[in-house]
């Protein structure tokens, strides 16, 4: 039963923090007394103040924004693979490239929101920019899908061999002109949102850094949240109401995520940006290796350089309050000597010459490739979820008792599951793991990780059994060629959405964490935005095996084993055991690096600085 009075408690309470927020922002000139956050600006340009920016209320302004943008975003991306085949004419292995391409570029773009957060604009320019950049794409997509004359005429052909009419050039530019619009508007926010939301929190405070932890747990909640709307509700509209209008509510709703986004400027707390991070990588990298060819001095002009005044001098004004390169100054010398010969006294050519902290900084980033390189595997097997899941989905019965569900809501299944998970992880998972451990952490990102990535193999095994299930159903009912709904549930497919989209939870989650936490202070929108490019990348694997597949299996055989306008006389069973082999060996890569890889300390700083003991052992 529902408590009015609670209810109105509560809601006083929030516009009393708001408040309070924006009273602290109305008279921060006057407030001498407050402390500032060093390296942070409010939305003014102005010093940041502690009490007055920052915190939960700053980042629930963040979260409530990402329910607004994933739904803009998969509303279309769930249900975009068949508007491509029925309503603009490919062939279902033509649109399962252009979605899996269109998702790729949007993740991969993502870098460059990333990168232009770290180097010259902020979190908060760079997602307002994107914003608008995606609405205008949204706009164009709604335009076509009313407009009759912006699409080719409707084709129902069932033969194999035969093919509809697709969008011609005009049709085609205009659909793809929107399509990417939207991925770099959605490139951009993924790129600059998190980051902006993490920043909200002290990370030199136990209680912050939990508080940041939980942020990333409420993140992918949140995005769940989106998800969840868009596969029922807009998914519905689409197929019933026409695409026209679940592009207008797509376009409604990013439009509506920039005015609240606006609306909690006056908590937000901003990073300064340090210059392009790529500039830093490409000096360090470039000294280390004319040093290497040209060198005029020995090693030990590397080791020198740590104990000069100069670069003494330089850590403590430049990380003043990040004590942790001191620690791993000490510790991690002589892990990489290519690297550290970017470090010498006597280089090759001195304007190359770069300082302890630079040659740290790209020290970490190496350290962390591995890491990011065994998830695309991952992500690839996602994109089945857009793509040929989905057009399973789309030949089966999709009744449940009375009700059609649209075979784009299939990734409801997941997202209630990542709902409900999401705040079991984080409220009693985690604080049983911490008070077993003793540690900050619980469990640890590499242990997240790990965990998604197994899932995955699982979760190809049980895609390529359903389709074996799926396809003897076809044959025994002899609807091989018919494009009526085949004798059997579309639930059977919402197994392998359940296990991709428990993968999901836990890879991304800790992906982000990871690269945040794990990154240089001057590269964390960058790192952040490398969880989404391996997104990006695994979309684009997914084309690329496809073609693949098709092409050394045509060879061998009278078709390839996807190819054609029907899904039944597909070989997709075989395409999921290799999804599921390949899986296995990323697995084993993963388990490679991640038993080698030596966390940063997650003490504070002041103690950190204090603390002379080496690293522990790695740990998974």
């Amino acid at each position: 039963m529902v408590h009015i009075p609670a209810l109105i408690s509560s809601f006083l309470y929030s516009l009393q923090q708001i408040f309070t927020k924006f009273m602290c922002t109305v008279l921060q000139d006057h407030a001498k007394t407050l402390t500032m956050w060093e390296g942070y600006v409010d939305w003014r340009n102005r010093p940041a103040m502690k009490g007055c920016h920052g915190g939960v209320v700053a980042a629930s302004f963040v979260l409530v924004v990402e329910i607004l943008e994933n739904l803009a975003y998969l509303a279309n991306a769930s249900n975009l693979v068949l508007y491509l085949s029925k309503t603009m004419n490919f062939s279902p292995s033509a649109s399962a490239n252009i979605v899996t391409n269109f998702m790729g570029t949007s993740f991969l773009l993502a870098l460059l929101g990333g990168f232009l957060s770290d180097a010259c604009l902020t979190t908060y320019y760079i997602y307002l920019i994107s914003a608008a950049i995606e609405f205008m794409g949204l706009l164009m997509l709604t335009f076509q899908a009313r407009i009759p004359s912006l699409r080719p005429p409707i084709c129902a052909s069932i033969n194999r061999n035969t093919s509809c009419n697709e969008a011609g050039h005009g049709q085609a530019a205009m659909l793809f002109g929107g399509l990417y619009l939207a991925a770099l508007g959605v490139g951009g926010i993924k790129g600059s949102l998190p980051a902006h939301g993490a920043e909200q929190f002290d990370e030199n405070s136990p209680q912050g850094r939990k508080h940041r932890s939980t942020f990333f747990n409420y993140y992918i909640f949140c995005l769940s949240c989106g998800a969840l709307i868009a596969v029922t509700l807009v998914v519905w509209v689409e197929d019933n109401k026409g695409w026209q209008w679940g592009f207008g509510i797509s376009t409604v709703a990013i439009l509506s995520s920039i005015a609240i986004f606006l609306l909690g400027s006056g908590t937000y707390r901003i990073k300064i940006p340090k210059g392009s991070p790529f500039t830093t990588i490409l000096k360090v990298l470039v000294a280390a290796f004319c040093n290497s060819l040209f060198p005029k001095n020995s090693i030990s002009n590397v080791l020198d350089t740590r104990k000069s005044p100069q670069n003494t001098t330089e850590i403590s004004q430049e990380e003043e309050g990040h004590g942790e390169w001191k620690e791993e100054i000490q510790t991690e010398m002589n892990d990489q000597k290519f690297i550290d010969k970017s470090t010498m006294n006597k280089a090759a050519y001195p304007s190359l010459h770069c300082t302890v902290k630079q040659a740290e900084e790209v020290k970490i980033v190496v350290k962390i490739l591995p890491i990011f390189m065994s998830t695309v595997m991952l992500n690839c097997c996602l994109a089945q979820l857009s793509t040929f899941s989905i057009q399973q989905a789309a030949t089966m019965n999709t009744y449940i008792g009375a009700l059609k569900v649209p075979p784009a809501s299939l990734p409801i299944f997941p997202v209630i599951f990542t709902m409900i998970l999401a705040p079991v992880y984080n409220h009693i998972i985690i604080p049983f793991a911490r008070a077993a451990t003793k540690s900050e952490m619980g469990i640890t990102h590499l242990q997240r990780i790990g965990t998604g990535l197994f899932l995955s193999i699982v979760a190809m095994a049980v895609a390529a059994l359903v389709e074996m299930k799926r396809k003897r159903v076809a044959a025994q009912s002899g609807l091989m060629n018919s494009t009526e709904p085949l004798p059997i549930t579309f639930l059977w497919v919402a197994l392998q959405y359940l296990f991709l989209g428990s993968a999901d939870l836990f890879s991304l989650a800790g992906l982000m964490e990871f690269f945040f936490t794990e990154a240089p202070l001057s590269m964390r929108s960058l790192a952040t935005a490398v969880s989404w490019a391996s997104l990006a990348m695994g979309y684009y694997l997914s084309s690329v095996i496809v073609s693949i597949v098709n092409h050394i299996t045509g060879r061998f055989q009278r078709t390839p084993w996807l190819y054609g306008s029907n899904l039944n006389h597909y070989h997709l069973e075989r395409f999921y055991w290799l999804m599921c082999i390949l899986s296995g060996l990323n697995f084993l890569h993963y388990l490679l690096w991640a038993t080698r890889y030596k966390y940063r300390s997650t003490e504070p700083d002041d103690q950190r600085d204090k603390n002379d003991n080496t690293p522990s052992e790695a740990q998974l």
